[in-house]
């Protein structure tokens, strides 16, 4: 929590205990000057810290609307304070200490739904970055797939496995911890803006996958160093660009830097703008190369294009859609508690999640290149084994002989 919102915090509370004071202050005035004649057993009126609680007849409640500068609690409930049948407030049976009951502040069902969409997302993510790091042990094993292509798809695979780790810690470490949502330190802050910079570093990847397709297609002659330095700009120093200029819009508009930046903000359009452009210019990229293949290199025509190159295009048309999918749908995202609001959130938490799996099974798992590796290693094996096996029975029939 900044200096600011400190101070702020602390003026509030203190106006509250300054308002229960005046109250009480009141009621004293009135009872020396015989304004109160009917005299009752009551609770006097309190600040517990979160809410000044007036002065309450004997065996009866207080309610106070929920304090909406708490993390989780809804300012349309009522906590409530209960008076003892003997003029005190009620005292937890554990603590020993007066307690006031905040638990109704929380829809419990929406609490529970919430923590299962965690826990989606948690899995979903575990299972990609399982996926993503036996895809690179794969790629960077065999000599036989260092290439552009390859290399390219290393890259995307590297920053799928590092945001996907990072947002296991983020849910694990923030969103599950409401001490450190509250305190909104510097700490979740930088965690924040260092997802936002691999999910758009994902997208120019992405993006990458379809202009080295376009270039090795369509422009052919391209010398590959000049690419790979053109694609470790737009992947890797692009996207440090865009974050920080959001960052920097963020950071402009105090009310959007609490509760370590969860809640929704009209700059995240600066990054959602770009990625979605970059989503349209991989779509148009690949159209023009599904052109170029259905004409120029038909597989029946004298100069076809490798089975591996048409695959990965097979593999980058089905995925430019299913990343663009999610961020197509924000504007039609349903308000919380409306009836569509839970399918959404479970679509998105699947789809989100398991885009790492997706991209390691139609680049790595389903890769003709990957399963010719693969091939060529079990035949030497094969033929390894069959040497070892003659060796070994033409030892034997030397031994017999020289017997």
């Amino acid at each position: 929590m900044s200096p600011e919102q400190q101070n702020a915090s602390l003026r509030f509370f203190k106006k509250l205990k300054e308002d229960c004071d005046h109250k009480r202050r009141l009621k004293l005035v009135s009872a020396a000057e015989g304004v109160t004649e009917i005299e009752e057993l009551q609770c006097p009126a309190v600040f517990d810290g979160f809410t000044c609680w007036d002065a309450t007849p004997a065996g009866e409640n207080a309610f106070a609307p929920c304090p909406d500068f708490v993390t989780g609690f809804e300012k349309t409930r009522f906590a409530f304070r209960s008076c003892m049948e003997n003029g005190t407030w009620f005292r937890h049976p554990q603590t020993g200490k007066y307690w006031s009951n905040y638990t109704t502040c929380v829809d419990m069902e929406d609490l529970e739904f919430r923590e299962f969409v965690n826990s989606l997302y948690v899995t979903g993510y575990s299972v990609s970055s399982a996926a993503l790091l036996i895809s690179l042990l794969i790629f960077l094993t065999f000599r036989s797939l260092r290439c552009t292509r390859i290399a390219i798809h290393v890259h995307l695979f590297v920053s799928f496995a590092a945001n996907n780790l990072m947002w296991i810690v983020w849910y694990k470490q923030v969103v599950g911890v409401t001490k450190v949502v509250q305190e909104n330190d510097i700490y979740c802050q930088a965690l924040h803006i260092i997802l936002q910079y691999l999910m758009v570093a994902n997208y120019m990847w992405m993006f990458c996958e379809g202009l080295h397709l376009h270039l090795a297609l369509v422009v052919v002659f391209v010398k590959d160093d000049c690419a790979m330095r053109l694609f470790y700009f737009i992947g890797w120093c692009l996207p440090l660009f865009i974050t920080t200029v959001y960052t920097l819009v963020r950071m402009s508009y105090p009310h959007d830097t609490s509760q370590c930046w969860m809640g929704d903000s009209y700059s995240q359009w600066v990054l959602i703008v770009p990625v979605l452009l970059s989503m349209l210019a991989s779509l148009a990229f690949l159209i023009n190369v599904v052109r170029v293949l259905l004409t120029k290199l038909h597989c029946n025509s004298a100069n076809p294009a490798p089975i591996g190159m048409r695959k990965a295009v097979r593999a980058a048309l089905i995925l430019i859609p299913l990343f663009g999918i999610h961020h197509i749908l924000i504007p039609f995202r349903p308000e919380p508690h409306a009836p569509l609001e839970m399918t959404y959130q479970i679509f998105s938490a699947l789809l989100v999640s398991l885009q790492g799996f997706c991209v390691s099974v139609l680049f790595c798992f389903a890769n003709v290149d990957v399963h010719c590796a693969f091939k060529n290693v079990l035949r030497r094996m094969r033929r390894r084994r069959a040497g070892d096996n003659n060796g070994t029975v033409t030892q034997q029939t030397q031994t017999r002989e020289m017997v």
